[in-house]
């Protein structure tokens, strides 16, 4: 049952409905985002988008190839709704869609693995050999979507790109890679944006438009949201939502997950705006 909500908090609600609404209609497997809506409808009381939002996730889901979370996701809609033919027939699918897949997805499973294993021995930075374990801050995805892809020539990539230092705090909030690219006339700021969104799978987030939650930012540490230009926008649940110019971040991820149990949601947002909201929270 959707406890009652004030005048204030049901314009948040109402608001961040649009936006993610905006959002999953351009990115229909984004299911964090609709995770994001079910909730938001559930805090509204209205337990008919609830349901239509939990369809979608589990759709999403099945074409992700992820068939437990659709199974789940459809069962908990069977626990409220037990005849509803919708999600019975899509039930009966999976079954025989998970029927077909099993073999084959297990061999893949077997190579995803060893493709892992063997990622997690060395990482090349500046053209060495480092250990596992150093700094994760991206680099080496970026590489190669931007140019093993052939986005952008190697040199500028080696010229361009800085891990800035753990021992000293920024002094300022550091320009993401894709900002800098921009500034040197190497790569519009859009096609950066476009291509780090197809290949991360997350959604874009317009930050100018966004009621950003301050004071749950500045519960997270000054020098980690500076040093690599990321942000706690706003919580909803027991997830806190994140805006990135690096998706690839691991150690961006580590640094905020170590001050925090919540779960971090991350979307992609544009530098400029990016940049922005953090010195005006961070002063």
């Amino acid at each position: 049952m959707a406890r009652s909500t004030t005048v204030n908090e049901e314009s948040q609600l109402l608001q961040t409905i649009e936006m993610f609404e905006v959002i999953t209609q351009s990115q229909p497997l984004d299911y964090q985002s609709l995770e994001i809506l079910k909730e938001t409808y559930f805090k509204l009381g209205r337990e008919k988008d609830v349901i239509n939002t939990s369809k979608r996730i589990a759709q999403s889901y099945v074409q992700l190839g992820q068939l437990s979370s659709a199974i789940l996701e459809y069962e908990s809609i069977l626990q409220r709704f037990p005849d509803d033919p919708d999600v019975q027939a899509a039930l009966a699918e999976i079954e025989n869609k998970a029927n077909s897949l099993s073999a084959p997805r297990a061999a893949e499973a077997e190579l995803v693995d060893k493709a892992q294993a063997g990622a997690a021995k060395t990482k090349a930075v500046d053209g060495r050999a480092v250990p596992a374990g150093e700094v994760d801050d991206g680099l080496q995805t970026m590489l190669k979507h931007f140019v093993d892809a052939k986005v952008i020539n190697p040199a500028d990539f080696k010229l361009y790109w800085t891990t800035p230092s753990l021992s000293e705090p920024p002094k300022q909030v550091m320009d993401p890679f894709i900002q800098v690219l921009a500034d040197k006339q190497l790569l519009p700021l859009d096609k950066s944006l476009k291509l780090l969104c197809d290949k991360s799978h997350l959604s874009f987030i317009p930050l100018e438009k966004y009621d950003v939650d301050i004071e749950l930012a500045r519960t997270f540490p000054k020098e980690a949201c500076q040093r690599w230009c990321v942000l706690p926008f706003d919580r909803l649940s027991k997830s806190v939502l994140v805006a990135t110019a690096n998706p690839f971040n691991k150690q961006a991820a580590r640094d905020l997950e170590a001050v925090t149990k919540n779960r971090l949601l991350w979307y992609i947002a544009s530098p400029p705006e990016l940049v922005k909201v953090i010195k005006k929270i961070f002063r």
